[in-house]
């Protein structure tokens, strides 16, 4: 078993420290992570500029400046010789990632990458509001023990993941996890928290802060999963096709003239 393990919050997080903890002993492990923090850069590839590999320790790299899809697919030439590892984790993303935020989460993405090359793949997030733990604390202890038992499940195939999906896992912050539940993505509620400034020599700038985590009130979402102490575990598909639309509007077809 090959596990090749990337995140979006860089190198040096926590998170990637927890997750590559969880499952060291379930197959030989493999991390290439971006140099830098990527978050919300989505599933995209970097075509613009040539990117390295600069090596940390055993079977760990950085890849200055890569995203997380740019380290699942570079890995593949480099560190596999052009095969494939049995599987991909990305994470643990430092905050949630629920409902509608899957399209912006590079968390999500590199997940996605593995994905797209037919292999199982899981994204990981721990959620950083607390319900019952100071604001400042995280229970990593509680996402090591989610993590490592659903990829087990994942790996003595417990849980199948279809092809072309990835599993989106959001892990409460709490003293004691209840369980954990199969959901789908919640409705997330959106403003807009740009902030403009003016830089020492006059010139104006935006800078895109955070929303806080509002999200419509709806049983088995993964929102509804998270608020309720479980963590959430969503079967996302690649095939982003709006089916019930389509049925809707496919019959009515027209001439381009």
């Amino acid at each position: 078993m090959k596990i090749l393990i990337t995140n979006d919050d860089s190198f040096e997080a926590k998170g990637l420290e927890v997750l590559a903890d969880a499952v060291k002993d379930l197959g030989e492990v493999y991390i290439v992570a971006p140099a830098h923090p990527k978050s919300a850069c989505s599933h995209s590839l970097t075509i613009t500029k040539p990117l390295r590999f600069k090596k940390i320790d055993k079977n760990f790299y950085k890849l200055d400046d890569g995203t997380p899809s740019d380290c699942v697919y570079l890995s593949f030439p480099e560190f596999f010789n052009g095969e494939k590892p049995d599987l991909v984790l990305s994470g643990i993303n430092h905050g949630a990632n629920l409902g509608e935020d899957v399209t912006y989460s590079g968390t999500a993405g590199g997940a996605m990458e593995g994905a797209l090359h037919s292999i199982p793949s899981i994204a990981f997030s721990q959620v950083l509001k607390s319900y019952d733990n100071p604001p400042s604390e995280v229970n990593w202890d509680n996402a090591r023990k989610a993590v490592r038992k659903i990829v087990k499940k994942v790996i003595n195939k417990e849980i199948e993941i279809p092809h072309r999906h990835i599993l989106n896992v959001n892990i409460p912050n709490t003293h004691k996890i209840k369980g954990a539940k199969f959901t789908r993505l919640g409705y997330r509620l959106y403003g807009n928290d740009a902030h403009k400034h003016t830089d020492p020599r006059g010139e104006s700038y935006y800078w895109i802060g955070l929303h806080p985590l509002a999200f419509r009130e709806e049983k088995e979402t993964d929102f509804d999963a998270i608020k309720n102490g479980y963590v959430s575990i969503t079967p996302i598909k690649l095939d982003m096709t709006g089916y019930e639309a389509l049925e809707q509007i496919k019959n009515k077809e027209f001439d381009i003239e």
